[in-house]
């Protein structure tokens, strides 16, 4: 519950913030005085509900859509050692980290992978594939379940909604206002709406889109470096950099899908403009800063 009123308090700063921002700006004034149409609080009040709604319900329902997209099966009864290994494990962990246990799944993929999805700390999910169980030691996987533990402790799924309700707020009030700017100066339409505000409002929020996907994305690869760091509390800093070094050693790429992808411990590569929408950092910069850290 506090994860959720820290959500709405910060719905409500974001649209104060903008509202008070566009005000100082002569934003609201000079759309008035020009016949804009356009009630800049109720945009920004619109723009929060529907940016922060949409973030806020794929929250919510985080878990239901990771076991439908991957097929994970919830150990509920350990079927074998290595099940009750992985339970034992996590619920170690999960006490070490001062969280709920969380339900721990396994699904069926070649993919050497691992994520962690959930409402909040104590209502989560923390799945890896039998790739994975096949490929990595017992102490190599020990580190990863404590890389998702971390996730789930550090709230990092409730964080990353939050960051991209606001980006999403931004992105639609800012388009909006730029495609009433461009069609009253360059196209010269003097009431209501004409094509000109349409068009650059489409290319407006296809362009500040991308900008808010690079913020999003940065903040998630520092989420994983501190994932990480709490592995290596949880497991030891040697099975952490021994877990990362065989994820390198993967020949087989990530296969997530798309809406998971951020979730997972093994992000893929990425060169130029991907490199800046990675979710997460190259192996070889995540094993160095394990190797820096005292």
């Amino acid at each position: 519950m506090k994860r959720i009123g820290l959500y709405l308090v910060t719905n409500l700063a974001v649209i104060l913030v903008l509202s008070i921002v566009l005000r100082l700006l002569g934003v609201d004034s000079w759309l008035q005085r020009e016949g804009a149409g356009i009630d800049v609080v109720g945009l920004t009040i619109f723009a929060a509900v529907l940016g922060f709604g949409g973030s806020l319900f794929s929250l919510a329902i985080s878990k239901w859509t990771a076991k439908r997209l991957t097929g994970a099966r919830v150990i509920e009864q350990p079927r074998d050692p290595l099940e009750i290994w992985l339970v034992d494990t996590v619920r170690r962990q999960a006490g070490q980290a001062g969280i709920g246990m969380p339900e721990v799944a396994v699904y069926d993929s070649p993919d050497v992978n691992a994520f962690a999805t959930g409402a909040s700390r104590n209502n989560a999910l923390v799945a890896v594939s039998t790739g994975l169980l096949r490929s990595m030691t017992r102490d190599e996987a020990e580190a990863v379940l404590g890389h998702e533990v971390s996730h789930v402790a550090n709230g990092d799924m409730v964080t990353l909604a939050l960051i991209q309700g606001v980006v999403n707020t931004f992105v639609i009030v800012l388009s909006r206002v730029i495609g009433h700017v461009v069609d009253r100066v360059v196209f010269k339409t003097e009431r209501g709406h004409g094509p000109g505000f349409f068009v650059t409002w489409i290319i407006a929020e296809l362009v500040l889109g991308i900008l808010a996907s690079i913020i999003v994305s940065w903040f998630s690869r520092q989420r994983e470096f501190r994932a990480d760091a709490g592995g290596a509390e949880l497991a030891g800093r040697e099975k952490m950099i021994a877990a990362l070094q065989r994820l390198q050693g993967s020949v087989a790429q990530p296969h997530l899908p798309d809406q998971m992808a951020a979730f997972g411990i093994n992000g893929g590569l990425g060169q130029g403009l991907r490199r800046l929408l990675m979710s997460h950092p190259p192996l070889p910069e995540r094993i160095e800063a394990l190797r820096r850290a005292r």
